[in-house]
């Protein structure tokens, strides 16, 4: 803001009160969304005595949520009651097959939120105050959490990222810290030619392949248990999926894993990244760039890397080119790297 925009700015405190109570605004949800007070609203309960006795809850309560919802902008409020908004019709109602109620318990998981309270202590030292590594300290528990509840926000992104690197004929893919293995398990979807090894902590990848016979591709799908920096590969592999995964690194180990990923590769092969990825500016989009936050209070240290920061790693681990992708389904970019 330019020194004539600020004296032109008249100071104004709300945004202060807003942000110190919006701890309220995810409660809110997170109540609405166990409660199951969305679906109740759509199939036809609209006033909040119909809603509380549909939902097993007190009238009061249920008034004061609701409305509260409707400020927050995830419901509507009329003469005939209460009705859901678009998003939350399409996002909310267990019914819809787009439903992404199930995400709130991995997002709110006590266990991520507990830095964030004394965030103060966090940024004195640069590191979190989680145990360990952090959420990445080994066979931690909430990976099974993630893998089990985030599956459905995922699966826009693990469908496009398909879209772009399957091809067709035979392949070898490695899918690593595959979590819910939706990303390996499109690409089988998408080419029948396609073998794909999905690795990550014993307890996680049996989500992995519970998903892989759900989605029809478990004759294809290989569970591959271990440490993404201990356990070795095989391979060759013509593409080797990292998603979501070096955010949660310093630069050093991330360039590690980046040549051990090459390592691994066929002649030509190819390193796909899955990632938050900010602008240069560091603030900009607003969810790429926000993310340096979510790893700041969680790891030891890990950070939301720029495109020209993932090029320099990746040519440093000895590939030769990295393209940027931009995805229309999700706030991740993809890149696609060649040794």
């Amino acid at each position: 803001m330019t020194a004539a925009a600020l004296s032109a700015h008249k100071p104004d405190p709300a945004i202060i009160f807003d942000t110190l109570n919006a701890y309220q605004r995810p409660a809110a949800l997170k109540a609405a969304i166990e409660l199951d007070l969305f679906s109740a609203i759509a199939r036809g309960s609209r006033s909040a005595d119909a809603i509380a006795q549909a939902v097993s809850a007190s009238t009061r309560g249920v008034r004061i949520l609701c409305d509260y919802l409707v400020i927050s902008g995830f419901l509507a409020k009329g003469n005939d009651g209460y009705s859901l908004t678009a998003d939350s019709a399409m996002f909310l109602d267990r019914s819809s097959p787009a439903y992404l109620g199930s995400a709130a318990r991995f997002l709110l998981d006590p266990r991520l939120l507990s830095p964030f309270l004394n965030l103060g202590d966090v940024v004195r030292t640069g590191r979190t105050t989680l145990p360990e590594e952090g959420t990445v300290s080994r066979n931690n528990p909430i990976w099974v959490e993630f893998a089990k509840q985030m599956a459905p926000m995922i699966f826009p992104a693990a469908s496009e990222t398909a879209d772009l690197v399957a091809g067709d004929g035979e392949m070898r893919v490695l899918d690593i810290a595959a979590g819910h293995g939706l990303f390996g398990i499109m690409i089988a979807q998408r080419n029948p030619m396609a073998q794909i090894t999905a690795l990550d902590w014993p307890n996680v990848v049996a989500v992995a392949t519970e998903n892989a016979a759900k989605f029809g591709v478990a004759e294809r799908h290989t569970a591959l248990p271990g440490d993404a920096f201990e356990t070795e590969f095989g391979g060759p592999y013509d593409l080797i999926l990292v998603t979501n995964f070096f955010h949660h690194f310093d630069v050093a180990t991330c360039e590690r894993l980046m040549r051990k990923v090459r390592a691994s590769l066929t002649c030509g092969g190819r390193c796909v990244t899955l990632d938050f990825v900010p602008n240069d500016d560091r603030v900009s989009p607003p969810v790429a760039a926000g993310f340096a936050m979510m790893m700041l209070g969680t790891t030891a240290a890990g950070d939301a890397y720029t495109f020209a920061e993932y090029e320099k790693m990746f040519r440093n681990a000895g590939y030769v080119t990295s393209e940027l992708h931009t995805l229309k389904t999700a706030p991740q970019t993809l890149i696609v790297s060649r040794e």
